[in-house]
């Protein structure tokens, strides 16, 4: 059995219909723990989710009411366990973007894997596998599963 973080794409891919990548990112998920694996959160993606989710559609968001985003926020929580950000996440963050010489938005994928790092979990679920190679993690796109 095996252990993944969702990715913040794959939950909003997930959750639009009208997102060409939705029956992609609901089928892996739905493979994934067909199979038995464990699939977690992050706060990081959580907070993610609520800005793209609770932001305007003229700019790229869904345009939800914040209730809307408070009552998927609370599904997802009760689906899939959430991983704490203890306080060894900020020093395995410094050691990566240290050691990787991370600049600019990366840095936050960056602290995802510090957290997937710190909790053990070797599987982060993703569109945007690229951005994960740097680190060694093993990113997984839906397509792959």
């Amino acid at each position: 059995m095996a252990q993944y973080v969702l990715d913040t794409n794959v939950l909003l891919r997930a959750l639009a219909p009208k997102s060409a990548h939705q029956l992609l990112a609901v089928d892996a998920v739905r493979r994934l723990l067909a199979r038995g694996n464990e699939l977690f959160l992050a706060p990081q993606v959580l907070v993610e989710f609520w800005s793209v989710a609770t932001r305007p559609l003229a700019v790229n968001g869904y345009g939800w009411p914040a209730s809307d985003a408070e009552a998927k926020v609370a599904e997802l929580l009760h689906q899939f366990p959430l991983l704490l950000e203890t306080p060894a996440v900020f020093p395995e963050w410094l050691r990566l973007v240290g050691r990787h010489g991370i600049r600019g938005k990366q840095v936050h994928d960056a602290r995802l894997v510090a957290l997937l790092n710190v909790h053990g979990v070797p599987h982060l679920l993703t569109f945007n596998v690229d951005d994960f190679r740097p680190y060694g993690t093993l990113a997984v796109s839906p397509g792959q599963i």
